[in-house]
């Protein structure tokens, strides 16, 4: 069986203090709430863009430093910050605030994104010297508008303030007067999901070494999602961000399941290039909005730096068998069904034992588990504990259970098939796919074999069900194709012209033939 592959991958973060004070869901509840103090403290606790920027977790994300390494850092991280920070890395990159407001601007198909002139030119000049921008993509950055006008769709007709250094330099308009699936909140969350997105996908096509016009297809996971009042979730980010990236010869859709969303989609995209419907399929997902300064609130009073001021992006290539990359071994996915039960016991049986089952596998065969990836240092003060942890501990707990280790062993099993935290809480990004990059390279370099890749999802917080959900696949060394190849031409005349005589001979010992045919 010729299982896809994983062929290419861009993570990238995105510094947006401002975005956060002005959007995030957290922050927009506490700035109205004439009882609480947080919103006026919580300035105090922003970081500068150096100091997000030499954030270890944040260097791991770019793939700076792996993991493991960070294991290496002295916690609290965001006291111990890393000398001569890189900006860009093997995976992506950080990008500042400012720039992405050009970004967001350039991204924008209907004059929603609105900057002040002076910023504009500024912003466009900055950006001309990043090494994945082109004349085109500049060129949709407008000239941009008086700071008068600006703040008159402000203060006047509900545009959201774009601030940088304490000063509005530009703002997003509503879409719609009375769409409330169009007003300018919704319009930022959208933008910046939709130009994060593509931030990401641009660093994939790069690192992947391909053509944007060679993806067919292209799937978009992440938590937003863009309609009007008549569609709200049903409009289509996977086209818009492969617009933006010229990938003009793919098509492409959204799939939404909270945080196991990326991995719903990269099983989906294994099997669409499984069945020879597409060759190579990318899948992408942008930040989250809402989820900027989510546990802000316990961050203040704890007296810790705002650190959930990243936007997270990502994206994955999925490519028919080469030989060379790592496998999707699709014909064991991990899978809590409904009628799994919410159980710890039973959501990790279903999407790390089962699986691992019909291979014939130990759990120690797995050289890394990735579940939920969450940076502890915005967990634990939140009260929710070390997330990653919690998961390697039940799937530890469960091999000792199966008489697999032995229960003295679980400490060393945790250190030696489990991994530090290092996403943001973005919802969607932490389950898993932060480390498809890392797992590729140690497979390509032969330094692993085996990888689990576990998205897991709270679809109660939708209120349409109470269920839990989680979906897994595993990432593998290439066994090279197996398909066996087609004799050249004159080789298939020769066999056949033996047979023919082989048969005539046949029949000629039956009586049937004289043998002149």
């Amino acid at each position: 069986m010729n299982n896809p592959v994983i062929s290419g991958a861009g993570y990238i973060l995105v510094h947006v203090p401002n975005i956060m004070m002005e959007a995030g869901t957290t922050q927009l509840l506490e700035k109205d709430n004439a009882k609480s103090d947080y919103y006026q403290k919580a300035f105090e606790h922003i970081r500068d863009f150096e100091s997000a920027l030499a954030y270890a977790p944040n260097q791991v994300y770019i793939g700076n430093i792996t993991p493991d390494e960070l294991n290496n850092v002295e916690r609290p991280w965001y006291e111990n910050l890393l000398k001569d920070p890189k900006r860009f890395g093997p995976f992506g990159e950080i990008l500042p605030e400012d720039e992405f407001f050009g970004l967001m601007a350039s991204s924008d198909s209907f004059d929603l994104v609105v900057l002040e002139e002076g910023f504009s030119k500024e912003i466009k000049d900055k950006l001309s010297n990043h090494p994945l921008m082109t004349e085109e993509e500049l060129g949709r950055i407008k000239t941009g508008a008086k700071i008068q006008t600006i703040e008159e769709l402000v203060y006047e007709h509900d545009a959201i303030p774009l601030r940088y250094n304490n000063q509005i330099v530009g703002c997003v308009k509503k879409a719609h007067d009375r769409d409330e699936n169009l007003n300018a909140h919704t319009m930022l969350e959208n933008t910046a999901t939709k130009a994060s997105a593509y931030l990401a996908l641009k660093h994939m096509i790069k690192n992947a070494q391909i053509a944007a016009q060679d993806i067919d297809y292209i799937i978009e996971c992440s938590e937003e999602a863009c309609g009007d009042m008549n569609q709200r979730g049903g409009g289509n980010f996977a086209k818009a961000i492969g617009e933006l990236a010229n990938c003009s010869n793919a098509t492409g859709a959204d799939i939404r399941g909270f945080c196991a969303a990326p991995a719903h989609a990269i099983v989906n995209a294994a099997a669409l290039v499984s069945a020879g419907i597409f060759k190579k399929v990318a899948v992408v997902a942008g930040g989250a909005v809402a989820k900027l300064g989510m546990n802000g609130r316990d961050h203040v009073h704890k007296g810790l730096p705002l650190l959930e001021d990243m936007l997270g992006g990502f994206a994955l290539l999925i490519g028919e068998n080469d030989g060379k990359n790592p496998v999707i071994r699709t014909e064991t996915i991990g899978r809590h069904t409904i009628g799994t039960g919410s159980s710890p016991q039973a959501v990790i049986q279903s999407i790390v034992y089962d699986p691992l089952d019909k291979l014939g596998y130990k759990a120690e065969d797995i050289d890394k588990f990735a579940p939920e990836l969450q940076n502890p240092e915005i967990t634990e003060s939140a009260g929710a504990g070390n997330v990653p942890e919690a998961n390697y501990k039940m799937i530890a707990a469960l091999a000792v259970r199966r008489g697999e280790i032995e229960r003295a062993d679980m400490t060393s099993f945790v250190e030696e098939h489990g991994m530090p935290g290092f996403a943001p809480t973005q919802g969607h990004i932490p389950s898993g796919v932060p480390y498809v990059g890392f797992a590729r390279d140690a497979i390509l370099q032969g330094k692993m074999k085996k990888v689990m890749i576990i998205g897991k999802g709270s679809l109660f917080l939708g209120r349409m069900t109470n269920q839990f959900d989680g979906i897994s696949f595993i990432m593998e060394k290439n066994p090279g194709i197996t398909q066996k190849a087609a004799k050249p031409a004159e080789d298939v005349s020769k066999y056949l012209a033996e047979a023919f005589r082989e048969f005539a001979d046949y029949l000629k010992t039956r009586g049937e033939s004289d043998g002149s045919q």
